[in-house]
């Protein structure tokens, strides 16, 4: 199977996963869903509320560390074989464009459409139509992972109430439409911002398409024609100079030239290549492999210390993202002080006011309680437990006063740390506990 086949099915398996994505779930959970109505992060069929984000640094840190790893060690094997913008343009271009409505020619990507045919434009027109009703499509699946499904349905159908929904829609589609049917392949060279860094990771070990000198010859530039160094090359030139890896290339390059900037990887000129040299009965001058292994013929174990670097990196971000998951707790808790510091009662004891808010951020309904640690000194005067149904919240209201007389300073307030323990009656590992400051004023002003 040559690299084109392959690049296909590996387009398809990505588009079904990315597709299906949204709609998988774990224990009613999303796989994957950040929710900015509902302030909600799923993964794997874990919830965090945003407040419980301490797991995201990790995971975009592996996401950064991830692509700087894979270009290094494979080049741009994700611009040419899992970009988006590569597969949009694949699917306008080569499935619509020349399979369906045969406007093109898949082995010349260079020759434009005559339009000067009328059936060419009526054609045109309908390619432009089946990419549109496609941008749509993409830009909710798009979505999808914003909104979750089960909600998006309910929102598109009150499109009074969920405009701007309607809006992030229309503008994704409108910006896929003008970036596959206008810029094209432009958007790889100038406008994406990893094709301008991609290149300092490289070294003469990375994986990239390596077009063998040492049996083609080298090409260089004469006026506005390409030709070969014959005087160097002499009796060992193997190119038949028949220009199938440039006709075929999706980017306009000529890979005899040397690895540029606009190359994405997609192996489409070592396909070419294969089938002109392979009926001389030897094999393509391109492939995919290192400068080393190609040229120099020095291939190296993909062990080398920056690799292994990298792959520790990934490993540690992965085991960090793991640990403070794990930590992920089943209720939120936010305790906060009213304005009014302390208030000292009849009896001589000080009570302090806070305001609770309970977030259950499980799938189960909860009946919550606050216990102290320091029952000694302390006692709570008001609080009633509540119930609390699946991903609901409550505010209420927590009085905290002292059991006896405190003797600390007589110069100024003092601020103690109390422990309250909140806790779920129904299961006793549903708990959790907050470190709170009860204000206690100076002692000439306790009878």
């Amino acid at each position: 199977m040559n690299y084109t086949k392959k690049r296909y099915i590996t387009y398809i398996l990505i588009t079904i996963f990315t597709i299906g994505i949204p709609f998988i779930k774990i224990n009613g959970n999303h796989i994957l869903l950040l929710s900015f109505d509902k302030l909600e992060f799923h993964l794997l069929g874990i919830v965090f509320n945003m407040n419980e984000l301490y797991v995201m640094p990790f995971l975009l840190m592996f996401l950064f560390i991830g692509i700087f790893a894979m270009t290094a060690i494979l080049g741009r094997v994700w611009c040419g074989w899992a970009c988006p913008q590569t597969i949009f343009r694949v699917i306008y271009r080569d499935l619509i464009e020349t399979t369906i409505l045969d406007l093109r020619r898949i082995k010349n990507k260079q020759k434009d459409i005559d339009y000067n045919k009328t059936s060419n434009q009526i054609r045109k027109y309908i390619s432009l139509i089946l990419w549109a009703i496609l941008c749509v499509i993409i830009s909710i699946n798009f979505m999808l992972y914003f909104v979750a499904y089960e909600d998006f349905i309910v929102y598109i159908q009150n499109p009074q109430e969920h405009f701007f929904l309607y809006m992030f829609i229309i503008s994704i589609a409108v910006f896929l439409f003008y970036d596959i049917v206008f810029m094209k392949e432009n958007f790889c060279t100038y406008v994406c911002p990893y094709s301008r860094i991609q290149s300092v990771l490289y070294d003469d070990d990375t994986k990239q398409i390596v077009y063998d000198t040492n049996r083609g010859g080298t090409i260089y530039e004469n006026g506005a024609k390409s030709i070969f160094d014959v005087k160097q090359w002499a009796g060992n030139q193997e190119c038949t100079t028949c220009e199938a890896c440039v006709r075929v290339c999706p980017t306009h390059i000529d890979i005899r030239k040397g690895l540029q900037v606009e190359c994405i990887n997609c192996l489409e000129c070592s396909d070419a290549c294969d089938t002109v040299m392979g009926k001389l009965g030897k094999p393509s001058l391109i492939s995919w492999g290192s400068t080393n292994s190609v040229i120099k013929k020095d291939t190296k174990s993909i062990f080398s210390t920056r690799n292994i670097v990298y792959m520790a990196s990934l490993v540690l971000c992965i085991a960090l993202a793991g640990f403070f998951g794990s930590k992920k707790e089943h209720f939120l808790l936010n305790v906060n002080k009213t304005t009014n510091l302390y208030r000292i009662q009849e009896d001589g004891q000080v009570r302090n006011n806070y305001i609770l808010t309970i977030h259950n951020t499980s799938k189960k309904t909860y009946t919550f309680n606050i216990k102290l640690e320091d029952n000694e000194n302390f006692r709570i005067k008001r609080f009633n437990e509540k119930k609390i149904e699946a991903s609901k919240r409550i505010k209420t209201v927590l009085l905290i006063e002292t059991k006896k007389k405190l003797f600390l300073s007589d110069t100024k307030d003092s601020a103690l740390k109390l422990k309250i323990i909140a806790y779920a009656k129904e299961d006793n590992d549903v708990k959790l506990s907050r470190e709170i400051s009860f204000i206690y004023p100076r002692n000439d002003l306790i009878k």
